[in-house]
């Protein structure tokens, strides 16, 4: 289960297209850049477990890159292009990396970073910079020698902190076209096979994105790329390409069915065959549109970079479980309390643990490490929820995320579910700020869909609409306008720097 071997078989099956041009790299093409640049590679001296890093914008060349790695042995870093200088230049200092690949498109936070590492560049000129496709078009097209299995290191996008590594080891089996769990899931639980035609909308940078689009590339499908999502443009890349499988976070669905009715009627989705959502538990309206919308074809999951478990629901199983994240299909789900040992009743609130044979570390630091970990060697992402008596997981937060307020702790989660609901917001966040009596307060930071909508009037509407559906304590202190809210390209929201800056002012 490699593209090599879909090379040799069907070598002129697209493996890649561009969603919004059509450019295509055929197998027999994936196979010949993969194997160009594992041969850079050798020729400057990474050896086995040796760290190479890529921060690139979407192309179809990234996976010429990341496979060259898989097959050399390496550990390939892939940056997001949102990071701070300091950021990225903490990332590459932390993990080692020896080489680093950026698009030249982000020339101008390439000229800032001040880690010393071979540079190159991709898609054009950065001053100073050696252009890679010349160097990577003077390689043989061979094979290296001394192929073995690499894997990915990947670094948190900083939404709650310095971005975190992810090590895990090398593959036991060092043979390239050896399946690993994700590849196993795909085809069992998901349906992915070499028929399938799967949209891949969020930057390959994410774990979720790349890991899946490699994972088509191994079963022998074809990976839809778009540059950077955009709803109307995605559902006309479904209805183009046919596609029949694809990866979503719940923020791709909420701006999908913000589009005009009339606007989305023009788009046949009738092809997809497995909508796959991730990233972050979706508001229960949102996912029901979806449904009702597509039919019964979403699957959703929760896991981590970090390997340690998954979960899994078909649109059957959240019909009848409205509001989980499945069952667990790797790994063993335990919800323990505050002392993160001992287990609650069914139904109860607590920190949620993957028992698993999986092992990973936080590279370089082991105190992260050791407070992933309980003394029966359960791991935790840090999410709080609950299991009900079918074992179905429902997700309550992130613990960082929690407010307390008066000593009432509370999930900014719930609010934001409701509030993201209301057809003149686009996007939403709550964070806890300073309170000097309660502690915290809720703040709702809002995204109108049209900033025109930024007025008190909209407020006392949104207060409101909160205390329709939410208790007292949860109804937000104060409503706050934003004309973009700073979210990654995966979805996730930064977070931290909303909060920041409620606790800075205070400061």
């Amino acid at each position: 289960m490699h593209p090599s071997v879909h090379a040799a078989s069907s070598p002129d099956k697209p493996a890649v297209i561009v969603a919004e041009t059509g450019e295509t790299i055929s197998y027999a093409e994936l196979d010949t850049a993969s194997n160009r640049a594992a041969q850079l590679f050798r020729s400057h001296g990474l050896k086995h477990d040796d760290v190479v890093a890529f921060m690139l914008e979407n192309t179809p060349h990234y996976y010429g890159l990341t496979w060259g790695a898989q097959r050399a042995g390496l550990r390939y870093v892939c940056i997001s292009s949102r990071l701070t200088q300091d950021e990225t230049d903490y990332i590459l200092e932390n993990s080692g990396a020896k080489m680093l690949v950026v698009s030249a498109s982000l020339a101008s936070a390439a000229l800032q970073l001040e880690t010393r590492i071979e540079r190159y560049s991709m898609g054009g000129e950065i001053a100073g910079w050696t252009r890679i496709e010349d160097v990577l078009a003077a390689m043989p097209a061979t094979r290296i020698a001394d192929e073995r299995a690499g894997v990915d290191m990947l670094y948190s996008s900083g939404t709650t902190g310095r971005p975190k590594g992810v090590k895990v080891p090398l593959p036991e089996e060092e043979e390239i076209d050896a399946p690993n769990s994700l590849v196993m899931l795909a085809s069992a639980a998901f349906g992915i096979n070499a028929d399938s035609i799967y949209l891949s909308p969020a930057p390959l940078y994410h774990a979720a994105p790349l890991r899946w689009s490699m994972t088509i590339h191994r079963l022998g499908g074809t990976v839809v790329l778009m540059k950077k999502f955009d709803p109307e443009a995605a559902l006309a890349a479904i209805q183009h390409y046919r596609c029949n499988a694809a990866q979503f976070v719940p923020t791709h669905f909420v701006r999908m069915l913000k589009l005009p009715a009339e606007v989305r009627a023009q788009y046949d989705v009738s092809s997809m065959k497995s909508a796959i959502h991730a990233a972050a538990p979706c508001p229960v309206p949102v996912k029901q549109a979806m449904i009702d919308w597509w039919g019964p074809v979403l699957l959703e999951y929760y896991a981590g970079s970090e390997g340690n478990g998954m979960t899994f629901a078909t649109s059957q199983d959240w019909l009848a479980h409205k509001g989980t994240v499945g069952r667990a299909i790797l790994g063993t789900v335990h919800i323990v309390g505050e002392d993160n040992e001992t287990e609650v009743p069914v139904g109860e609130e607590g920190a949620v643990f993957f028992e698993s044979d999986n092992v990973f570390e936080y590279h370089d630091d082991p105190e992260k490490t050791a407070s992933s970990r309980n003394s029966k060697g359960w791991s935790t992402l840090g999410d709080v929820g609950k299991l009900d008596a079918d074992g179905f997981l429902y997700l309550t937060d992130r613990k960082s995320f929690m407010i307390i307020s008066g000593g009432v702790n509370i999930y900014p989660q719930e609010i934001e579910n409701h509030l993201v609901t209301h057809p003149k917001v686009a996007d939403v966040a709550v964070v806890g700020g300073p309170h000097e009596e309660m502690g915290e307060e809720v703040i709702a930071v809002i995204q109108p869909a049209d900033m025109a909508d930024a007025t008190d009037e909209f407020r006392e509407e949104l207060g409101a609409y909160a205390r329709q559906k939410l208790s007292g304590v949860k109804v937000p202190r104060r409503i706050d306008f934003m004309e973009a809210l700073p979210r990654h390209d995966t979805g996730k929201l930064y977070k931290r720097l909303l909060r920041d800056q409620y606790w800075e002012k205070k400061a």
